[in-house]
């Protein structure tokens, strides 16, 4: 009896520490997919001539797509990100 619920004890935790890896994985890739929108996008408004607005609208566009990839953190990407995006806006535009 004792080996057997040892066994199912590991069987469990073998199972838990791989799901536990692929979803540490899998958030992984989505910050890395976030990390290459944010740079490509910032990489657009700096190089390119284009209008306040659009550019704008490019930062919140990646901020929605922030957001529906981690919907609970918003507040983080505001941190990170978006004071990145304003002070990127802020200098190519000369906003004070």
């Amino acid at each position: 009896m004792r080996g057997k619920r040892e066994l199912e004890k590991n069987s469990d935790f073998n199972s838990n520490k791989y799901e536990r890896a692929a979803e540490i994985a899998l958030e992984n890739r989505k910050i890395r997919r976030l990390r290459i929108l944010v740079d490509f996008t910032m990489a657009l408004i700096a190089q390119s001539e284009m209008p306040l607005e659009e550019a704008q609208a490019l930062a919140a566009a990646v901020k929605k797509q922030a957001i529906k990839m981690f919907p609970d953190k918003g507040d983080t990407y505001d941190l990170i990100y978006g004071s990145r995006f304003r002070r990127l806006i802020t200098q190519k535009y000369g906003l004070h």
